[in-house]
C-alpha cells in the first residue's frame, strides 16, 4: 500500500472513493481568481508561521497576478501547481490543495460531520484494519508490528491493543513503519504509551491560534497488556515515513527507548486540517508545530536520522542481526546460543546488495 501523508488525505479519499463520479470541473478567470484568493486569505491568516504565511499567500497572488496561471483550466492541474508553489515558498510538504471532482464537504460539514460521512470514514479505517497490516512473530521470539498509518485513536485503539497484546511476550519488538505516511497524533501517543513504564513527556504542541502551548504525554492506563520499558524495540523507517510516523520514531529516539534503522525520513512536522476553499478545493494547513522537550526543535525539512543507516528494503534483516548479536554476546546457554548463532548466519548469508537495489 502506498505511503499515506496525513488522516485527513486518507479519510477525505474514503469520502471521495465512495461517491459517484462526477464531470471534471473547467476552471475560468473568475474561479481561478476567487481559489487563489481564497487560498492566499486561508493560508495568511491560519498556517502556523505567521511570517511564512505572508511570503506564501504574497507568491500566490503574484503567481495569479503574472498570469502563471492563465492557461490552466484544469481544475486538478492547478491543485497542484498552486501546492507546488506552497510548497516551494515555505518548503512545508504538508502545504497543498486537493481537488474532487465530487463536491466536497462545506466548512459547516467540517464542523458537525453527518452521521453517514462518519460512518463512511468509519468503513474505509475498518477496511484498512485501522492501519494494522502485519503482525508477526519471528524466530527467536521477535515480534513485528506493520503499521501503514496513524489512524484516528478513538477508533484504532481496539485493534492496536490487540495487536500489542498478542505481541507481549516477544523479547524485542520491531514496529515497521517504511510504509506509514502518518496520521492522528494521538495514535503515535497511544502507540508510544505501550511501550514506557511510567506517564512520560512526549512532545510539545505550540497552536498560532491562541498563541498557546500544549503539551503530549503518554498515557497511564491502556488497553490491554502493556510491552513495558525494559526490552528492545526498533523501529524501521524509510523516506515515505512521514508526520505521525517520524513523530512517534522522533520522540521514542530522544527519549532513548527505540533504535531508528533504515532512512532518514520525509521531514513533515508541522500538524494542520484540511479547510474548504470551494466546493471542489480543499486545502490542508498546518495550523501548529511540534518540538520535543528533549532538543527543544524538531524534524521538518530535514527528517529524523536513523540509529543505523541502510536501505529502506534492508531494514527488518538488520533489525534482526541487531537484536541478535547482542543476545549472543551474552549468552551463556549453549544450546540457545548454537540457536541464535545460526539464525544470525541464515540472516547474513541473505544479499542485502541485492535488497538494496
Amino acid at each position: 500500500m502506498k505511503a499515506l501523508r496525513v488522516l485527513a488525505g486518507l479519510l477525505l479519499a474514503a469520502n471521495l472513493l465512495s461517491l459517484p463520479a462526477s464531470a471534471e470541473v473547467r476552471m475560468t478567470p473568475a474561479s481561478r481568481q476567487q481559489l487563489v484568493d481564497t487560498l492566499a486569505k486561508e493560508v495568511d491568516q491560519r498556517y502556523v508561521f505567521p511570517d511564512v504565511a505572508g511570503k506564501v499567500a504574497a507568491a500566490l497572488r503574484a503567481q495569479q497576478q503574472r498570469g502563471a496561471y492563465d492557461g490552466v483550466a484544469d481544475a486538478r492541474q492547478l491543485s497542484e501547481a498552486l501546492s507546488r508553489e506552497m510548497q516551494a515558498a515555505s518548503g512545508d510538504r504538508h502545504l497543498r490543495v486537493s481537488y474532487s471532482d465530487d463536491p466536497l464537504p462545506t466548512r459547516q460539514s467540517h464542523v458537525a460531520s453527518s452521521a453517514e460521512d462518519t460512518a463512511r470514514r468509519l468503513a474505509w479505517m475498518r477496511s484498512n484494519n485501522f492501519g494494522v497490516q502485519k503482525i508477526e512473530r519471528l524466530p527467536l521470539n521477535i515480534g513485528v508490528l506493520e503499521l501503514d498509518g496513524f489512524m484516528s485513536a478513538a477508533h484504532a485503539a481496539d485493534t492496536l491493543a490487540a495487536a500489542m497484546t498478542a505481541l507481549a511476550h516477544t523479547d524485542a519488538l520491531i514496529i515497521d513503519l517504511r510504509n506509514n505516511g502518518g496520521g492522528d497524533a494521538a495514535t503515535s501517543a497511544l502507540l508510544a504509551s505501550y511501550l514506557l513504564d511510567g506517564r512520560t513527556h512526549l512532545s510539545d504542541f505550540y497552536l498560532r491560534e491562541g498563541n498557546r502551548l500544549e503539551q503530549r504525554w503518554s498515557l497511564d492506563v491502556v488497553p490491554g497488556l502493556r510491552y513495558g520499558q525494559k526490552k528492545e524495540v526498533f523501529i524501521l523507517t524509510s523516506k515515505d515515513s512521514f508526520s505521525a510516523a517520524e513523530d512517534f520514531a522522533y520522540a521514542l529516539k530522544n527519549l532513548k527507548r527505540a533504535t531508528i534503522v533504515g532512512e532518514t525520513t520525509g521531514g513533515g512536522a508541522n500538524a494542520g486540517k484540511d479547510i474548504p476553499l470551494m466546493p471542489h478545493f480543499v486545502a490542508f494547513i498546518p495550523l501548529s508545530r511540534l518540538s520535543s522537550p528533549i532538543t527543544k526543535a524538531n524534524w521538518e525539512g530535514v527528517g529524523v536520522t536513523p540509529d543505523v543507516k541502510v536501505c529502506a528494503a534492508d531494514a527488518l534483516r538488520t533489525a534482526q542481526l541487531a537484536i541478535l548479536s547482542k543476545w549472543a554476546a551474552s549468552e551463556q546457554d549453549s544450546e540457545r546460543l548454537g540457536q541464535l548463532t545460526q539464525r544470525i548466519a541464515e540472516l547474513g548469508h541473505l544479499n542485502a546488495t541485492a535488497a538494496c537495489r
